[in-house]
This record gives C-alpha cells, structure tokens and sequence, in this order.
C-alpha cells in the first residue's frame, strides 16, 4: 500500500475546537480475501481500522461517498467513522490502495487517532505558480523531495504543503525545506537543509552554454598568439 510510516502519537495540551469533521458510515465485514472482489462489485470498498492500542476490525465502506470524502477533504482527512451506527471514530485516512489501471480506491487503511495527541504523518509538497527559467529558458522543474514529514495534533495536520516555484528565475536557484512556508502548530521533523526543487537547463541550453564557453575560451588565445613576420625577398 502507498502509504508512509504509521502515525506516532505525543501527548500534547490541545483546547476541544467545534470544528465539524466528515462522517462516512462504515460496517464491520466479515467477508475477507479473494472474495471482497464481490464486494467491490457492489459499490462496496473494503477497509481496515487500527492504531492507538486497539485491535484492527476489518471494515467496509461505500466506495462513492469515500471517493466524495476524499476529494473534497483530501487523501489524509480527518473524519468521524461511524461503524455499524455506533459512536464517532475519529480517523485519518492513512493509506489508499488503488487499481493499477482504473486509478481506483480498491483498499483504505483508516488510522484510529485522539484528537489531544499530536501524530506524526508524511505529507505531500505541491508546487504552485511558475518559474521564469522553465517558462523563458526551457528548463525543466526537478522535485527531489515529495513529501515533508511532520508532526501534529489530528486537526492541525495540513493535507498538503504548497510551495511557490516563481522564486525559480535562474538554473542556479534551490527551495530548500527551510524555505517552505509551515501553517501553525505544525513541528517540521524533514532536514531543513534537503532541496526541494530546482530547475535544469534543456540540452539545448546546455549545449548554448559548452559553445560559448568554448568560444570564450578561445578568443583569449587568438589574441595572444604572435604575429606572422613577413618573408624578406
């Protein structure tokens, strides 16, 4: 499953918020194996709930309103999973297995958390704007870092962290981890010194730049050379 390392509760002092989080209704399921590919069949999307000490129970949720959760609140929202009408879980949504080809929800892992203990999750940079040396000079955008791993209570834990790639106008500028824009309450534990994104000259640019140099280079020793004497007669 594409998902990061499981979430690491601290105990921290956290005010209650009223802030209201997605419900998905969820079932307990017994049908386990090859067989959920039935279930699938249905509408049905097979899931699992663990973490915090308890035991896992193997879930089962409707594949559309999970999608609509997903979409609107993102891939590691905070939620209240209601199992079989009981009382609210509050969960993250910590791992989606999807379809190779469909590009499908096929398997959720759902992450139990309480929401007075920070968690620590993997979460996605996404670049924003554009850059002068891609737009202009034909370079293109290297992201060597594509998550940040942070720590956080449950409902401060951003579902994504932008980052501005305008601030790329030349191939020698690097966005580092440092410089990224944190919301509050959130505890960077990414090396601050790892780069982020850079951009690198096209080949064309590159072979632009070899020429020149090599011209340059080679001016210098045309002047310098020696006049030819002219043969006496």
């Amino acid at each position: 499953m594409g998902h990061g390392p499981l979430p690491r509760p601290v105990a921290r002092q956290h005010k209650d918020t009223t802030v209201t989080r997605p419900a998905l209704a969820a079932h307990r399921r017994d049908i386990t194996g090859k067989d959920v590919a039935r279930l699938r069949r249905q509408g049905i999307l097979p899931a699992v709930l663990y973490g915090h000490g308890e035991a896992s129970q193997a879930i089962q949720v409707d594949a559309k309103e999970f999608e609509a959760i997903s979409r609107t609140a993102g891939h590691h929202a905070l939620i209240d999973l209601r199992i079989d009408g009981g009382r609210a879980h509050p969960a993250v949504i910590h791992g989606v297995q999807e379809h190779p080809i469909k590009r499908v929800p096929i398997h959720v892992d759902f992450y139990g958390v309480k929401l007075t203990e920070e968690i620590t999750m993997d979460v996605p940079l996404e670049p924003v704007g554009t850059s002068v040396a891609v737009e202009k000079h034909n370079g293109t955008l290297l992201q060597t870092v594509d998550h940040l791993r942070l720590r956080a209570l449950p409902a401060d834990m951003p579902q994504a962290v932008e980052f501005d790639i305008s601030v790329l106008d030349s191939f020698e500028s690097v966005i580092h981890v440092r410089d990224l824009q944190l919301p509050p309450r959130v505890t960077l534990l990414t090396d601050p010194d790892e780069p982020v994104a850079h951009v690198q000259p096209s080949r064309a640019e590159i072979e632009r730049e070899a020429a020149a140099a090599t011209e340059g280079a080679a001016a210098p020793a045309e002047a310098a050379a020696p006049a030819e004497t002219p043969a006496e007669s």
